[in-house]
């Protein structure tokens, strides 16, 4: 029975793991500051080639956190990605998707 349970507690991890990021696309942004942003489609979020602390907020809406960054991916209607960034000292900025 303890097999089972562990089994079962396994499973349901993998599943809530692999829905947290489930949504994001093929990503390569650039932000003001020097700050470039890496997905991989179905994630994670890379800031300057280190993996972010990822929060899903919705199917449409993630935030990863690294070095001092925010990084705000949304997805569009039409499926296309806009990415923001806020940073140290309350800067800000709308990042160019490549």
């Amino acid at each position: 029975m303890k097999t089972c349970l562990r089994v079962a507690v396994a499973m349901a991890a993998l599943a809530l793991a692999g829905e947290a990021v489930a949504g994001i696309p093929l990503v390569n942004a650039t932000c003001p500051g020097k700050i470039e942003v890496h997905a991989d489609e179905g994630g994670p979020i890379y800031i300057n080639g280190k993996e972010g602390k990822l929060k899903k907020f919705n199917d449409n809406y993630f935030e990863a956190k690294g070095g001092g960054v925010t990084i705000s991916l949304s997805i569009n209607p039409d499926g296309s990605p806009s990415v923001s960034y806020t940073g140290k000292g309350g800067a800000n900025g709308i990042c160019t998707v490549k």
